[in-house]
């Protein structure tokens, strides 16, 4: 797994535009418990199976005191697109260039049936209220995500 974050330590700031044009700091967050998942793809089969585990669990995080940002390299067209097709309530940065993605580090070499190639590895990383990583998910479950999530939430 690429990633060089660890639990414990304090997440990377950033500021990007969300898939409306509008600026979104992390440290916005301050104060919330912050999921930032990571997935390769718009509307592909895994990617759209956690998007929507998420958004029919988003009342429950949200009550839980979480709000949920997906980051993806995908463009905003293509994050607007996805929004609507299926409803999903929470915010959508787009990552093109890979800004945040690669100061998350979750850029790297993957295998699929031997071929070999570079892209992004699906990783989840819960903040707490103070912005500091309280677990990485390397692997998270797509069709329980919010349960995963939810479960250490509670710990903060």
């Amino acid at each position: 797994m690429p990633t060089h974050l660890v639990e414990g330590q304090k997440a990377p700031l950033f500021t990007a535009h969300d898939t409306d044009g509008n600026p979104v700091s992390l440290s916005d967050f301050r104060g919330r418990t912050t999921v930032l998942y990571f997935y390769p793809e718009n509307d592909t089969p895994a990617c759209t199976t956690q998007a929507c585990n998420l958004r029919d669990n988003y009342e429950l995080l949200n009550t839980g005191g979480c709000t949920v940002i997906g980051i993806s390299p995908n463009d905003s067209t293509s994050h607007q697109k996805f929004r609507a097709k299926f409803d999903l309530p929470f915010l959508l940065l787009p990552d093109p260039q890979h800004v945040i993605i690669d100061l998350y580090g979750v850029w790297g070499e993957k295998n699929l049936y031997g071929r070999k190639y570079m892209g992004l590895h699906r990783t989840t990383f819960l903040l707490n209220k103070q912005g500091v990583i309280l677990k990485i998910f390397k692997k998270p479950r797509t069709k329980t995500h919010a349960d995963e999530i939810l479960r250490f939430a509670a710990l903060d």
